[in-house]
């Protein structure tokens, strides 16, 4: 991830958390975001888990394609571009089934069911809000 991208931030303060916003409609999609930016992480998402909190997303990049192949739950996904405009929202991903968007960086993974994510639409504007620094409770 050489080139500058909506996650930039992630990677250059570690420490503190963010908030992932949708400022074209006024939400808040997620107040705990985990990043997936490794090859083992990304392999890994959410495998193994038995659900993902509310107000949390897996942001998995680089990444254009998700499978919930041996998942035990679920998801809401969108796929974005570098510039943090949405490209696709797929909503209920159900066990056992591949979601793509071609020409995608990222990939953000949520809980089903994530009323933020119902109302965000392809071409909103997707980013990163700092909302100070982590805790032993994160």
């Amino acid at each position: 991830m050489s080139q500058p991208h909506v996650f930039q931030s992630l990677l250059d303060r570690p420490a503190a958390r963010f908030h992932l916003r949708n400022p074209d409609r006024g939400l808040v999609l997620a107040t705990r975001v985990e990043t997936a930016f490794d090859s083992r992480s990304r392999r890994t998402g959410l495998l193994g888990r038995s659900g993902l909190p509310p107000g949390t997303a897996l942001a998995i990049a680089p990444s254009n394609a998700v499978h919930t192949f041996g998942m035990r739950f679920p998801i809401d996904v969108v796929f974005i571009r570098r510039d943090g405009r949405v490209l696709k929202c797929v909503r209920n991903l159900r066990r056992g089934r591949i979601a793509a968007a071609l020409r995608a960086f990222a990939v953000l993974e949520f809980a089903a069911g994530s009323d933020a994510v119902a109302a965000t639409r392809p071409g909103d504007r997707l980013m990163l809000d700092e909302a100070g620094p982590r805790t032993s409770a994160d």
